[in-house]
């Protein structure tokens, strides 16, 4: 890992915070991947290459999908949130005001 993405000397910060660095990155990285296929798929004009390119998309969300877990099991800050926000049907900013009590 380079020190240029830390914010402060390796040296100081805990195992853990380290660990949440490499996940955060990697899930920043995972993104932008999937992003980049999608965006080639779309101005792609061979339908095999988009059919590569997408199915590279889908693994990208699925490698995000997974940090996000990772950082759900492993920050409890992560956890409450995504437990508040995901998998509702209700409006996102409306979540929001209910948990900070004006819903």
């Amino acid at each position: 890992m380079s020190s240029e993405e830390l914010h402060a000397p390796r040296e100081r910060l805990t195992r853990q915070t380290v660990a949440m660095h490499q996940a955060i990155v990697s899930l920043r990285e995972e993104l932008e991947a999937a992003d980049w296929y999608r965006q080639r798929a779309d101005d792609c004009d061979d339908p095999k290459l988009k059919e590569i390119l997408l199915h590279n998309m889908r693994e990208e969300i699925e490698h995000a999908s997974m940090l996000i877990e990772w950082l759900r099991r492993n920050d409890a800050t992560f956890a409450r949130e995504l437990k508040e926000y995901l998998f509702t049907e209700k409006d996102i900013v409306q979540v929001e005001h209910e948990a900070e009590g004006k819903g």
